[in-house]
């Protein structure tokens, strides 16, 4: 039987499938044997972020004038869950710089692209997007960081937190207020560069399971964007990033059917092993049919992702599609991870295996780019106006 995995890299394109490919090598190569290291040491995979940019893992969207693959949003989608078999955080890393580096390439002055694509292109320069604040989770349209006009450019000032990859940025797609009488319609998008006076980095945070997801957040204090530096402008930044935000609600879903893949195949290998009371473990029925409770709960979110996934690369209206999708993922793999580390007793919590470390990374996955409840909110406002 071919799987919906198998199905779905069926409608790709070869490049599509040799960056899956080449993804999925790479990872197995340069991202599992390292991912508890940088966990235990605290500290964020910038040479493996690197080694990334050099093998052109970041470009799957950019354009191809800018030195990109051009590929579709599925492509970048099925490499963001085989990365994440490995560590959904570093694949996490990986896609922020990816997307921070497309949006450069695409909202970014001629002189702004010229100075800092090419850095970013090599992984010199990592890039991040910077929305929430610490008092303005995922209500967007409440942040209170402030851009104010003056003569050849703006004056930001505020605070951002929980940002992936803040820890070692040094650009920085942030949101501000313009105008707070406009609501969300005067909010803009700024290119932030770490090295100008008035950005002040924050000690990334101690994210348990999830450190090489760089996270932590910064302060801007009369930091000055000269008129170049402006991304998009009050009554388009809004819209342009909820546009954004169904994607990364799609490649969160991806991530954590990566990371319960990878569970499954560890506990099924554990389970068939091992031995108690004269016979396989996997052999006893209640152990076993969890398993299979797992992986038909995975085909399942897979279903869910790859639709969302289709609707975002044929223009269509995603934003149900990624909310199911984040909600069912998220909280299915939050289970039935931690039912294949019950599946291998005590030995599934050691380090020698990744699945405490991915148990974490669902949890975090379950916050990301909206949480549960705002999916329920979400996927609610379809009843209330009809299906």
């Amino acid at each position: 039987m071919i799987s919906i995995t198998a199905e779905f890299d069926a409608t790709l394109t070869q490049p599509e499938r040799d960056l899956i490919d080449q993804g999925r090598a790479f990872a197995a190569a340069q991202v599992g044997p390292n991912a508890a290291r940088w966990e235990w040491e605290r500290r964020h995979p910038t040479e493996t972020l690197r080694a990334a940019c050099a093998e052109q893992l970041h470009t799957t969207e950019l354009p191809v004038k800018h030195g990109g693959r051009g590929l579709s949003f599925s492509a970048k989608l099925r490499l963001c869950e085989e990365i994440a078999r490995h560590d959904y955080a570093f694949a996490f890393a990986l896609v922020n710089h990816a997307n921070a580096t497309t949006r450069l390439a695409r909202d970014g002055s001629p002189g702004l692209i010229a100075r800092l694509l090419p850095r970013m292109l090599s992984g010199e320069v990592i890039g991040c997007a910077g929305l929430t604040e610490p008092g303005a989770g995922s209500d967007f349209a409440a942040i209170t960081t402030s851009a104010r006009k003056v003569d050849g450019g703006w004056i930001l000032d505020g605070a951002k937190a929980w940002i992936g990859n803040a820890a070692v940025a040094g650009f920085v797609a942030a949101y501000a207020q313009t105008d707070p009488s406009q609501g969300y319609r005067g909010i803009g998008c700024f290119a932030i560069e770490a090295g100008r006076p008035g950005f002040h980095r924050e000690p990334p945070f101690a994210l348990h399971g999830g450190h090489a997801h760089g996270a932590g957040g910064f302060r801007l204090e009369s930091y000055f964007a000269p008129d170049d530096a402006v991304l998009q402008l009050p009554g388009d930044a809004f819209k342009m990033a909820l546009g954004g935000i169904n994607g990364a609600r799609a490649y969160v879903a991806a991530m954590c059917c990566g990371m319960l893949a990878a569970a499954i195949d560890t506990a099924a290998s554990y389970t068939s092993e091992r031995r108690t009371f004269g016979r396989k473990v996997i052999e006893h029925q209640g152990l076993r049919w969890k398993l299979v409770d797992a992986l038909t709960d995975l085909e399942a979110a897979r279903l869910l992702t790859y639709r969302a996934a289709r609707l975002i690369d044929h223009g269509g209206d995603a934003v149900l599609a990624a909310a199911h999708a984040k909600k069912f993922a998220t909280e299915m793999a939050l289970a039935r991870i931690a039912d294949c580390i019950q599946a291998m007793g005590a030995n599934g919590l050691r380090a020698d295996y990744p699945l405490a470390r991915h148990l974490a990374c669902a949890k975090i996955a379950c916050y990301t780019d909206g949480t549960i409840e705002m999916m329920n909110e979400r996927i609610g406002q379809s009843l209330l106006r009809g299906r």
